[in-house]
Formats: C-alpha cells, structure tokens, sequence
C-alpha cells in the first residue's frame, strides 16, 4: 500500500508538547535535556519498501542514525544515546517501536512528520514540517 511510502523525507522541528516532564520522566540528564529543548533536529527518513534510514541531525552537526526493517529485530539507539535492541511495527500506518522506557510512534500526518512518545502515562509529542 502507497501509505507506508509516505516517510520519505526531511522534516524540521516546528513544535512539541510536554517535552520537560517527558525527558525528565525517562531520566534524560539535565545537559541532554538543555541540548534537545527546542531544538530544530531535522529528521531525514529514507525508505525503501519495509526498510528505513531514520536520521537525526542536530544542530552544531551531531546526528543519530537507526536503520530498521519493518518487522526484523534491529539495533537502535534511544534520545539519551543508549543502545538496545527493538522490532519496529506498522499499525494503521504509524511505525511503532518500544524503547527500552517508552513507547514510540511516528506518522505522516496532514503532510507532518509526528512523534508520540509514551512513559508511564506522560505523553510528548513532536511535530515536524516537511523541508525536502
């Protein structure tokens, strides 16, 4: 179906909610918390098929990199810079993944890039607006 092509892309940061609570719920240290507080990442999705090169440029040049395939074990990387392992889903179009404390989902929305994470009931939400 055409809809799990619609993540290609790049995407900037135009908003979140609940960042604070969030990143202080998953225990972000307060340097990485001041890093990430309204900072324009551009995210860069590449896509082909059921496989995604999910990037995170940050600003002052840092990126993150998580590669995956839909349905296949992968090794990725958490906000806080952490290792672990996840098996990311399709549902209803929303790529979903469990990190090691929180939930995560991303979709295209009204041509928007957004992320919803999920702690212990604290939801942070992350919009972004397609650049490229």
């Amino acid at each position: 179906p055409k809809e799990t092509m619609a993540f290609a892309g790049k995407y900037e940061f135009e908003g979140d909610e609940n960042y604070e609570t969030f990143v202080q719920k998953i225990g972000l240290p307060s340097d990485k918390i001041e890093m990430g507080r309204n900072c324009k990442i551009v995210t860069e999705v590449v896509q082909n098929g059921n496989d995604f090169t999910w990037t995170q440029h940050f600003p002052g040049g840092r990126t993150t990199t998580n590669s995956f395939t839909v349905g296949k074990e992968a090794d990725m990387e958490t906000m806080g810079g952490k290792k672990f392992k996840a098996t990311v889903k399709m549902e209803d179009g929303k790529l979903v993944a469990d990190f090691p404390n929180y939930r995560h989902t991303a979709e295209i929305s009204g041509g928007k890039l957004v992320e919803i994470s999920t702690s212990a009931g604290v939801v942070y939400k992350r919009t972004s607006k397609k650049i490229a």
